[in-house]
C-alpha cells in the first residue's frame, strides 16, 4: 500500500501530536501537585522496579524450555547479569556486558 503525499503528511503529523501530548500532558495535569503528594512519591519508588519487571518479563516470555537447549543460555545469562549488577552496581555495564555474554552463549557456545 503507498500513501499519497497528503496521507503521509496527516500520519506524520497525527504521530507527532500524540507523541507530544503523551509527554506533556502529564505536566499539564500535575503542574499544581506539590512534591510532597503521597500519590507522586508513591509512583516515583515503584515505577522504575515495575518497568524494570516488565523488561525481564517482555525479554524471557519467548524462552523454549522444550527445545534443544532448554533455556540454558537465558538462564545463565540472567544470572551473569545479576551478579555483575551486584558486584558492580553499574547498569550500562550490566546491559553491555550481559548483551555480549548472551550472544557469544547463543551464538558460539549453544550452537
Amino acid at each position: 500500500m503507498t500513501l499519497t503525499p497528503v496521507q503521509t503528511l496527516i500520519t506524520i503529523g497525527m504521530v507527532t501530536v500524540g507523541t507530544m501530548i503523551t509527554r506533556f500532558l502529564p505536566f499539564a495535569v500535575f503542574k499544581n501537585a506539590n512534591s510532597s503528594s503521597s500519590y507522586i512519591s508513591y509512583l516515583g519508588q515503584v515505577l522504575p522496579y515495575s518497568a524494570i519487571g516488565l523488561l525481564v518479563v517482555y525479554c524471557l516470555k519467548g524462552v523454549d524450555l522444550s527445545g534443544p537447549t532448554h533455556g540454558l543460555p537465558e538462564a545463565i545469562a540472567v544470572i551473569f547479569i545479576a551478579a555483575l549488577h551486584y558486584f558492580k552496581e553499574n547498569a550500562l555495564l550490566s546491559i553491555g556486558a550481559g548483551t555480549v555474554f548472551y550472544m557469544v552463549l547463543v551464538q558460539a557456545v549453544f550452537i
